[in-house]
């Protein structure tokens, strides 16, 4: 048994109450065992956090580590494009070190920004690399290869036999779903409808509910992308995705920029989860998501930073702030306040991967997911009379992060990683891009 304590804190629950403490946070092993006041208790270790404040870990429920490595590699192109021009080749020339060293590449940004959860979705190959360095590194993921069965214009080697790309995940599934104590877990996660046949999709469907796992994907983040779908069955995104039952609980989907209250109003009713993209839908010129419609709607939104190639960054932070002013022009200065992105990153996080009883806030008995900031600096001061998610949510940065701690585990101590050798993925990361960008001119269409 191994225990942490963290003294003297301010501490952002986000229970139900959404209540803030001035106290302690006792963990042990994977779990917090008592918040409260003063506690009197024995520790392994003991974190003094006199002045600074604990909060939930992030929980990023729209990321690709597999694109990490692509960072600058994509810049000022639309959604299509971007895909067609730069981002399939790439990750076609993919290996599986150059995988594994994306994936740490990522993970390591994640975890100095305070996320501890991520739902991933990888490219079609070399899937078990990334899986590899999510484990090594700590952090909580819900990931899975990218199933692409359909395309004239994917490259060969991302362009799969249904069956392979089905027996491959579920292979996967049954290796890493659960692994660590349910600390990683397996999703289904089919690119999007464009690249996907209708008998894939409906597989996927079976699988979701046989093996009772999430689904995650992307749906009406581009007008482009809608028509495509329309063209080819007569309806809209997320209004064929319902046809084919796929439209359910399980079902996470990313950006949803376009939606029309049809779609909406499925979204509500099947209880599908939204990952709203703020950076990565304004870089991409795809547009601002409805998000104030949804919420007022009573649909899960949760957030994602999405790639490094279309972002740049993975940084929570950057998304909670773009998240509530984008939408400000448009519906006035009180709708998304800080304390609705708030809790779009970390509860809401929560509920969009079904683990709120485990995670997302910080509660007795739930999982030891949290991050330490220290908001003594000038962007963050005068700190008198100023609610302390406003200053996070609208001041804060990813530097203000101290500590990191995922399933009771420091990964992050005072800035230093510890379960990702920071020198050495940042040097394998340029040799292999460099190695990726070598190989692009023999990719084979």
């Amino acid at each position: 048994m191994s225990s942490i304590l963290i003294k003297n804190a301010e501490i952002i629950t986000m229970n139900a109450k959404e209540d803030i403490l001035l106290g302690d946070l006792y963990i042990v092993d994977d779990r917090i065992a008592e918040i409260g006041p003063n506690l009197s208790v024995s520790a392994d270790k003991v974190i003094d956090a006199s002045g600074k404040t604990v909060i939930p870990g992030f929980i990023q429920t729209h990321i690709h580590l597999c694109q990490t490595l692509f960072r600058g590699q994509a810049d000022d192109l639309e959604l299509l494009d971007w895909l067609k021009q730069k981002i399939w080749p790439l990750e076609a020339s993919h290996d599986e070190e150059s995988i594994y060293y994306s994936a740490m590449l990522g993970i390591g940004e994640l975890l100095q920004s305070g996320t501890t959860t991520v739902v991933d979705m990888e490219t079609v190959h070399h899937t078990e690399y990334a899986f590899q360095a999510i484990a090594e590194s700590g952090i909580r993921a819900l990931a899975g290869k990218v199933m692409m069965d359909k395309g004239d214009e994917v490259p060969v080697l991302l362009r799969e036999k249904t069956s392979s790309s089905i027996q491959e995940s579920v292979d996967l599934l049954e290796k890493w779903h659960n692994h660590d104590n349910g600390r990683i877990q397996y999703a289904f996660c089919p690119r999007f409808v464009v690249s996907c046949t209708e008998e894939l999709l409906t597989n996927v469907r079976d699988l979701s509910a046989g093996y009772n796992v999430r689904v995650h994907t992307h749906a009406s983040e581009n007008a482009n992308e809608i028509l495509l779908v329309e063209r080819e069955y007569g309806m809209r995104n997320v209004v064929y995705l319902d046809s084919i039952g796929l439209a359910n609980d399980r079902l996470i989907l990313a950006h949803c920029v376009w939606l029309d209250e049809e779609e909406k109003r499925i979204i509500k009713q099947r209880g599908v989860k939204v990952s709203h993209c703020p950076g990565s839908n304004l870089k991409l010129a795809s547009g601002v998501a409805e998000v104030p419609s949804l919420l007022e709607k009573q649909a899960f939104v949760s957030l994602g930073a999405d790639g490094a190639p279309c972002n740049n960054n993975l940084d929570m932070f950057n998304e909670m702030r773009l998240a509530a002013i984008i939408q400000k022009p448009v519906h006035g200065p009180t709708a998304m306040n800080a304390r609705t992105v708030f809790r779009m990153a970390t509860i809401g996080g929560a509920k969009a991967v079904g683990m709120e009883g485990e995670i997302g806030s910080l509660e007795r008995g739930k999982k030891a997911d949290l991050a330490i900031l220290n908001l003594n600096d000038f962007h963050v001061y005068p700190s008198f009379d100023i609610d302390t998610i406003s200053r996070i949510v609208y001041s804060a940065t990813r530097a203000d992060v101290e500590t990191t701690v995922v399933n009771g585990k420091i990964l992050m101590e005072n800035r230093k990683l510890k379960t990702v050798n920071k020198d050495i993925v940042l040097k394998e990361a340029n040799k292999s891009i460099k190695r990726l960008i070598n190989r692009l001119e023999t990719v084979v269409y």
